[in-house]
């Protein structure tokens, strides 16, 4: 996929990639190193320059990200004294080795700009300054010797730290958030660039709450106001293109989905208005530019809450503004500016290359918007399409790993599995009796098993990962088998501290009528670590001959796996995998694990998180791909689909005070029009809704105004049925005549594509 999506970036108008570097996966284990396959970064960084671009390498190595572990390796846990982040040796010495072995692979490929590569800007660390107090005396030495141990190391190209005001000389400090454009202090030093490295083109989500979105005219506000206030010079989207959580990879409850919203969308679709918009942005800045290089700004009040920022001589034959407005009401603002009016709506940048024509509005969206549609092309909605193997549930007598006390998940885990069986055996010397059961959990899941039947489940959520497990149970005269299950949902990715936190079962106590209450931490309890369908790897095409699968039963229960047969749908549109019929687990396709899935965690709406998962199609072979999947709870297989996923709709919205697309601005007769595009291969089938006049609402929801022209959708169906795109000038004379005067105008028209 990186080809095509660094491809669609260019075209957007992007210099610059930017890219974390993973170090749970480039050195799984101490001084082994993997660069193969998706790993390769040094054939990621090619790419780029292949086709033009510059690249930013956020070496970090603590990364956050919403990635597990915030990308340390889980080995740096069993190292005797660190600290993660301080001022610590041990940290210091594998953090120092990582760093090094990195920029050592980037020198001996020739990729720093210095010896001629792509790469013109490297990170240190990572917004440090958010947690630094919390270190105490620990931290600010901590950030002296990571800018030392960059800068020695000799890229030939400048260091930067994010969220970090004091970053030492030569260091530079940068800015991370929504609004940079208003937060930023300024670079610590007048020898140093103003640098936004995440301007947030949404928010990560998270299991259990909504998909928190941001719009491409706050964003475009946002960008354009770093440049004219803060002379700011680079600016990164957070993220451009996000992708997919793929395996173990999220951190602990985020979804498997990453800045879906982003201007490419999950599968590398173009996501509009957002990539439209912002490329309309960079081409009017980009037009800019040579004067914002030449000069600093120079401010004019222009009202209250509007103020121009102009770049250029005092003559004025090269020149450009900006015309800020900050007002956030309902209303447009009149402002003079160089003798001439201009009409600033609420919140929103005027662009003038020349100081006198505005060529964008960061607040007016001339480009198209689109919809994206999921198709089912495969149904598994038949039993014999399946196949089952049920997770046996273990007993303490054949657990291997012993201990007098509960011990902490991760620390026995080593973060191989996500889950841990706990198991003990518990005699009962009278008859039945009822009991109550408590368990304490410091997170994600637990599945509570008393001789062999379900009694008890709850989970944690995000930032409030314990829970309390309550259940009545019956306990047999002799020998009762206790075993619980725990699961982590990915673990803690930020905080102080990370090498202190603690998750599992906590404490479990047994009250019944005879005995009363009774502590079971500290008791013999037995352990499994993982699975045994992963330890024997069923999800792979290799080994899923490894147990005895049987046909899909009439009943569920839990802890079922789930195995079927599926042939790759025909085309090359993106492939999903609608899981909504299912609870909680994960899926592999021909052994490559697509993520987590947790359909029964509900928003507050009532709905879950995250319903559809990427299949790239580089997974999948022609025919006979292997579907496996583990499911904790108690899903339903014959609900799942294979979808594929389609830009269906497209619609555009155009007023008379919309700039016409920037790259015709210097052209005669500069006349707002209306530009339709389908995807490739794919034509305008239908004129879904089409108004020239004052139609009501947007793209997303529209109705036909008072004044509407009758003949609005003969002239759009003329003019785009059958064609790839097509293009419709705002003008009366298009539409046959003035259906209103006196009333401003639009045109707002939706279309299929088929």
């Amino acid at each position: 996929m990186w080809p095509s999506l660094i491809s669609k970036a260019k075209r957007g108008g992007i210099d610059v990639i930017e890219t974390y570097v993973f170090w749970n996966l480039h050195e799984p284990q101490p001084g082994q190193y993997d660069f193969s396959g998706r790993r390769d970064i040094v054939a990621f960084i090619k790419q780029i320059q292949a086709q033009g671009l510059y690249a930013c390498l956020r070496i970090g190595p603590y990364i956050e990200a919403e990635w597990t572990y915030g990308g340390f390796p889980f080995w740096l846990h069993d190292v005797p004294g660190i600290v993660y982040r301080s001022d610590n040796e041990p940290f210091k010495f594998y953090m120092q080795n990582f760093t090094t072995k990195i920029v050592n692979l980037m020198k001996s490929e020739g990729l720093y700009a210095s010896q001629g590569g792509p790469i013109i800007l490297s990170q240190i660390e990572n917004e440090y300054q958010n947690k630094e107090k919390s270190f105490g005396e620990k931290g600010p030495p901590y950030v002296l010797w990571a800018a030392k141990m960059a800068v020695e190391l000799e890229t030939g190209v400048p260091w930067i730290m994010c969220k970090q005001d004091d970053a030492p000389d030569p260091i530079i400090n940068t800015c991370n958030g929504r609004t940079c454009g208003e937060t930023f202090k300024r670079p610590n030093s007048p020898n140093k660039p103003s640098i936004w490295t995440e301007n947030w083109t949404s928010f990560y989500q998270v299991y259990g709450e909504n998909a928190k979105n941001r719009s491409a005219e706050e964003m475009a506000y946002q960008a354009a106001l770093f440049i004219a206030r803060k002379n700011g010079t680079y600016i990164n989207y957070y993220m451009y293109h996000g992708g997919t959580n793929f395996g173990r990879s999220a951190a602990e409850f985020m979804i498997t989905s990453y800045y879906d919203q982003a201007p490419l969308d999950e599968y590398g679709l173009i996501s509009q208005p957002k990539w439209g918009h912002f490329k309309e942005l960079h081409a009017a800045v980009k037009l800019c530019s040579e004067n914002i290089l030449s000069t600093f700004p120079t401010m004019h009040s222009l009202g209250p809450l509007q103020e121009a920022y102009e770049y250029g001589e005092d003559s004025g034959t090269k020149c450009s503004a900006f015309l800020v407005n900050t007002d956030h009401s309902n209303r447009n603002v009149t402002v003079q500016f160089r003798n001439l009016t201009y009409q600033l709506p609420p919140k929103s940048i005027s662009i003038l290359p020349d100081c006198k024509t505005v060529v964008f509005n960061t607040a007016k969206v001339s480009t198209q918007f689109n919809t994206r549609t999921p198709t089912a092309v495969f149904k598994f909605d038949r039993a014999e399409k399946w196949e089952q193997f049920h997770e046996v549930i273990p007993r303490f007598d054949a657990t291997t790993v012993r201990s007098q006390t509960l011990l902490e998940q991760t620390n026995t885990t080593k973060d191989v599995s996500d889950y841990l069986w706990y198991t003990a055996s518990l005699e009962q010397e009278s008859g039945e009796q009822q009991a109550k059961l408590s368990v304490k959990s410091l997170g994600h899941v637990l599945h509570a098993f008393v001789n062999g039947h379900l009694v008890g489940y709850g989970h944690g959520q995000f930032r409030k990962t314990s829970f309390l497990v309550e259940s009545t149970v019956f306990l047999n005269k002799g020998k009762n088998e206790i075993s619980f299950l725990s699961a982590t949902v990915g673990l803690p990715d930020s905080g102080a501290f990370l090498e202190r936190r603690s998750l599992g079962v906590h404490s479990v106590m047994i009250q019944n009528d005879n005995r009363g209450l009774k502590n079971f931490t500290d008791f013999s309890w037995g352990y499994q670590v993982g699975l045994l369908g992963e330890k024997l790897q069923i999800y792979s095409s290799e080994r899923t001959k490894s147990v005895n699968w049987s046909k899909l039963g009439s009943s569920k229960q839990q802890l079922t796996w789930y195995k079927s047969i599926f042939d790759a749908p025909k085309g090359d549109e993106p492939v999903t995998l609608n899981l909504g019929s299912m609870g909680k687990g994960e899926a592999w396709v021909n052994g490559q694990s697509i993520g987590r899935f947790w359909l029964s965690f509900h928003t507050p709406q009532g709905v879950p998180s995250q319903t559809w998962y990427n299949v790239p199609r580089s997974f999948l072979k022609p025919k006979d791909n292997v579907l496996v999947l583990f499911e904790e709870e108690i899903g339903n297989p014959l609900g799942i689909t294979i979808d594929t996923i389609s830009i269906t709709k497209v619609c555009a919205h155009v007023t008379n005070s919309n700039p016409t697309l920037v790259n015709s601005w210097r052209k005669h007769g500069r006349r707002p029009k209306l530009q339709l595009g389908c995807p490739p291969r794919r034509k305008i089938s239908k004129i879904l809704f089409a108004s020239f006049g004052n139609p009501i609402g947007d793209c997303d929801d529209y109705d036909i105004g008072l004044c509407h022209s009758s003949n609005s959708k003969a002239i759009v169906e003329k003019a785009c049925l059958g064609k790839s795109k097509c293009t419709i000038a705002h003008s009366s004379k298009k539409f046959g005549g003035d259906p209103c005067p006196g009333i401003s105008k639009s045109l707002l028209v939706d279309v299929q594509c088929k």
